[in-house]
């Protein structure tokens, strides 16, 4: 492998990165927003946030790409490349993430809205400072894993002769032939980068417990061998974890 090839693998590397920071942050925007709308009292608020749940669950990301890059400008709108992938992966990855809201906001206690509308709370202060806040730290880990999903997402984009990671794996394949080892990299350089998204997601999952006064127990540890008591059977809780 020569310093050439390496050069080019980073640069790719970038482009994967910038790629899925851009869709992260429309998917996000995407999920809370129709998360949201999934719970509204107005029939007509839920109805069209489900259909658009629906239909961008239903549809694939791939053909969405090729629709936005190329059918999009007979209409007389000309994407570039990194951004009609954007759109793509955002709108797509955001159907799913809207879901992921939707299920943390309705596991927060009922409990909790009664004491925030007791307190006189309007709409948006039980939002805010009651439901938000508890409803963030279930949300993390299946955020991960979408996280995960959309770094790999990314190199769909590949098709649109966008130079990312697995584009640019493709040009130093054909010219130099080395399939297995120039595969074999572009794998390893993007479990490190997962890796490193999954510690900075485990962090904010932390962080986000302890602002609603929940901790994560010393046995949930990044590679704890041992399960936490309550996950460990009845017989672990009788004992109180001790053999």
């Amino acid at each position: 492998m020569t310093g050439a090839l390496w050069e080019l693998f980073f640069e790719g590397l970038w482009i994967t990165i910038q790629l899925m920071v851009y869709s992260a942050a429309l998917a996000a925007v995407v999920a809370f927003g129709i998360g949201l709308s999934r719970t509204s009292r107005f029939w007509i608020v839920r109805f069209l946030s489900g259909v658009y749940v629906e239909f961008f669950r239903g549809t694939s990301a791939l053909v969405l790409m090729f629709w936005l890059f190329f059918a999009l400008p007979l209409l007389g709108w000309q994407l570039v490349g990194i951004w009609a992938g954007t759109l793509a992966l955002g709108l797509s990855y955001g159907a799913y993430g809207s879901e992921v809201v939707r299920g943390a906001l309705q596991a927060v206690a009922p409990a909790q809205r009664e004491a925030a509308i007791a307190l006189s709370f309007t709409p948006w202060q039980r939002l805010r400072k009651v439901i938000l806040p508890q409803a963030v730290p279930e949300m993390m880990p299946p955020f991960n894993n979408l996280l995960i999903e959309l770094l790999k997402g990314t190199a769909l984009a590949s098709l649109l002769s966008i130079g990312e990671l697995t584009f640019q794996a493709k040009l130093a394949r054909l010219s130099t032939g080395q399939s297995a080892e120039i595969y074999g990299i572009i794998l390893v350089l993007y479990f490190a980068v997962a890796f490193v998204l999954t510690r900075i997601m485990r962090v904010l999952e932390r962080r986000a417990k302890a602002s609603v006064g929940r901790s994560v127990p010393k046995g949930e540890g990044w590679f704890s061998r041992k399960l936490p008591v309550e996950k460990q059977g009845p017989e672990a809780l009788a004992t109180g974890g001790k053999p």
